[in-house]
């Protein structure tokens, strides 16, 4: 069972979102918030596994709760769902190392795909966003993520980037799979087209 917690100011829309995922046979919503202040202290004391923050609450905003779970050193992987395509929002929770950054007007199962996502280990981050926010701007990939693209574009497959970074497997995937999300891409093909389109691996 995978433990939730979510807050959102908006007090119809958290209800409704806690009610879905409770149904979800594999998910339980263990704690709610309407603001942010709130949320870090629930979120400190319960531990859940995963926390859906939004942006703009009163308190404290969920970009800077965010950010101090990961001074603290919580365990609980956090998903940013939010109203705003917005390029300075996305950066911060991209800095704040959130592992998934999702709009509202998406589809409800593809909020539920991406905490199983995030719980398998991997980083999501609505592909419309990526795009919208991300062509043509600031290199979005750390300087690892840039490493392994290169040897990616050079054909090596994980388990020979794994032995040339010393690495494991992985931990190898893990950063392909934020690849993936940052770039907005559904292979690892598409991922190296758009990050040579952006010059983003002109390093």
């Amino acid at each position: 069972m995978t433990t939730i917690y979510l807050a959102e100011d908006q007090g119809m829309l958290n209800t409704a979102l806690a009610t879905l995922l409770d149904l979800e046979i594999d998910l339980s919503v263990v704690g709610t918030a309407t603001n942010g202040g709130t949320a870090l202290e629930d979120i400190r004391r319960l531990n859940p596994d995963v926390g859906i923050l939004d942006i703009e609450m009163p308190q404290m905003t969920g970009l800077e709760v965010a950010s101090r779970l990961v001074q603290v050193d919580i365990s609980t992987k956090v998903i940013i769902l939010t109203t705003f395509a917005c390029k300075s929002y996305f950066q911060q929770a991209a800095a704040a190392t959130v592992n998934g950054y999702l709009l509202k007007d998406g589809p409800s199962d593809a909020l539920v795909q991406a905490i199983h996502s995030v719980m398998a280990g991997d980083t999501v981050y609505a592909p419309e966003l990526v795009r919208s926010v991300l062509s043509g701007s600031e290199n979005p990939l750390t300087p690892r993520e840039q490493e392994i693209m290169i040897y990616l574009r050079q054909g090596l497959n994980t388990k020979r980037i794994a032995q040339t970074v010393f690495l494991s497997e992985g931990t190898v995937r893990n950063y392909i799979s934020a690849i993936l999300s940052k770039t907005g891409s559904h292979s690892r093909i598409e991922a190296i087209n758009t990050a040579e389109a952006n010059g983003w691996l002109d390093v």
